[in-house]
């Protein structure tokens, strides 16, 4: 059958994106990505090394991330990203701009890491005051709220996992467990930031956002919006305040008696079982 009228493909637009080895959520990142845009990945070399600020480091040193970068030049992508939370904050604001400047040098295309992003789009919606969700230990997290505080953000209430392994296995229903118990552990939050790349979020922040009446962020969409606004397009996806401007509301009113900034890890009840053998 001639099928010479068909023409080839539509061109596309390409974003290069550095992810650590363990990084298990290609299919989530392309959920938000449009038809006319491609992804192409690529991972940076295994470390026998659990989730903490010694892997972070390790898979953001600049060496890292330029050798991965240059594994992406051949296919020309007109933006790179560096998809990994921790790695993009654990050298606080001077060190995110060292990657974004490493990764532009290796690329000579512009550069955005998942941690920048955050701060991107914290300012886009006008956020002062966060609260945070990690997957991550008390070190790593508490690495992330000096970040986040360095950029002038006030963490307003903090739940953690305690994982250092197979976040991408955590279910939606303990995503949205501690993203409730962020929220309302104190007063006059003005968005909800979920971290880690590896954990699954797309299609609970529909949820969260309509529940909690507050605009709700995750690592990897923040990733993939701030990338897609250095190619002047939009990321793609139902009811999300970052995306959407008609599901920018105000936030939700708190519960009496809320906790303290940075709590115990709090864990739903099998994982609690499990993280003393992991």
């Amino acid at each position: 059958m001639d099928v010479s009228f068909l023409g080839g493909p539509g061109p596309q637009r390409g974003v290069g994106v550095v992810a650590p080895f363990d990084f298990a959520l290609d299919r989530e990142l392309w959920r938000w990505v449009p038809d006319e845009v491609s992804l192409h990945l690529t991972r940076t070399p295994f470390v026998p090394v659990e989730v903490s600020l010694d892997l972070a480091r390790l898979v953001s040193e600049h060496e890292t991330l330029g050798d991965a970068v240059r594994t992406l030049n051949a296919i020309t992508p007109e933006v790179v990203a560096y998809a990994c939370t921790s790695g993009s904050f654990v050298g606080g604001i001077a060190g995110e701009r060292a990657m974004c400047e490493a990764m532009t040098q290796a690329g000579a295309v512009p550069s955005v890491t998942t941690s920048g992003a955050l701060l991107e789009a914290l300012g886009e919606l006008g956020v002062r005051r966060v609260a945070l969700v990690t997957p991550y230990t008390v070190s790593v997290t508490r690495s992330l709220q000096k970040y986040v505080a360095e950029a002038g953000v006030k963490v307003t209430g903090c739940a953690f996992m305690g994982l250092t392994r197979d976040i991408w296995k955590v279910p939606y229903r303990d995503v949205a467990g501690m993203a409730r118990q962020a929220v309302r552990r104190r007063a006059g939050a003005d968005a909800l930031f979920i971290a880690c790349t590896n954990l699954p979020t797309y299609d609970v922040i529909p949820q969260l956002e309509a529940e909690l009446r507050m605009p709700v962020l995750s690592a990897n969409q923040v990733t993939v919006w701030a990338a897609l606004r250095r190619l002047g397009t939009w990321a793609v996806g139902p009811y999300q305040a970052l995306i959407d401007p008609a599901a920018r509301t105000g936030p939700v009113p708190p519960e009496a008696g809320a906790g303290p900034v940075l709590p115990e890890p709090v864990l739903p009840e099998e994982e609690q079982q499990q993280e003393g053998s992991t």
